[in-house]
């Protein structure tokens, strides 16, 4: 194991996961959701309650896991998420209602982002985060920071898609569409990026204006 792999393994290892997220996180693997890497809820957290995050998007539910995170870190916010499998989503809903998290809390919408996000009111979030279908990365990040309030956070996970998007060698249409997102936001004046390799990578932006 390589140093940066024993690194990665001791920062997940070091997490204390609740029973809930366990609990979904095992929900997730059986019905073969990637969820966030215990390091990356846990930057979640961190990101949601430094930001004080009241009303929170998220671009694809899973079964619940980085929404739990998410929501332990403001007692008081309010997840709307949205994922095109209705399984995922009611797998999801348990997970919330497991950890004592009320309804009034989170609205769950089944539908493609492509469809939903459209009709989602601009700047109206705190945080916002992509997780949904990797090839629509560029229309939901778009997507994303419009939604977004001015000083508000977008997070996008998975972002270095299993090493991938580091190897040039790598060049398939998920890879070559996360490289274009990080190059894009890099030089962009509107708002504020950095790439960390937490997990599977956490691409985050604060939107400027």
């Amino acid at each position: 194991m390589s140093t940066q792999e024993s690194n990665w393994k001791y920062v997940d290892d070091a997490v204390d996961e609740s029973e809930a997220v366990r609990a979904a996180r095992a929900q997730s693997l059986e019905l073969g959701v990637a969820p966030v890497s215990p390091a990356t809820g846990a930057q979640l957290a961190v990101i949601a309650a430094a930001s004080s995050a009241r009303n929170i998007m998220e671009i694809g539910t899973g079964c619940g896991v980085s929404g739990l995170w998410m929501l332990s870190a403001q007692p008081r916010s309010i997840l709307t998420t949205i994922d095109s499998e209705s399984e995922h989503l009611g797998a999801a809903r348990s997970a919330f209602s497991d950890a004592g998290i009320g309804s009034a809390r989170t609205r769950l919408i089944t539908g493609k982002a492509r469809d939903v996000l459209p009709r989602m009111n601009e700047d109206s979030y705190d945080l916002v985060l992509v997780d949904a279908d990797p090839s629509d990365v560029i229309e939901n990040v778009e997507h994303a920071l419009r939604l977004a309030r001015t000083g508000g956070t977008v997070l996008v996970p998975h972002a270095l898609n299993r090493g991938r998007v580091a190897d040039p060698a790598q060049r398939d249409d998920v890879t070559s569409a996360l490289r274009s997102v990080i190059q894009e936001v890099a030089t962009s004046a509107a708002v504020v990026s950095a790439l960390s390799p937490v997990g599977d990578g956490l691409l985050q932006l604060v939107k400027l204006g």
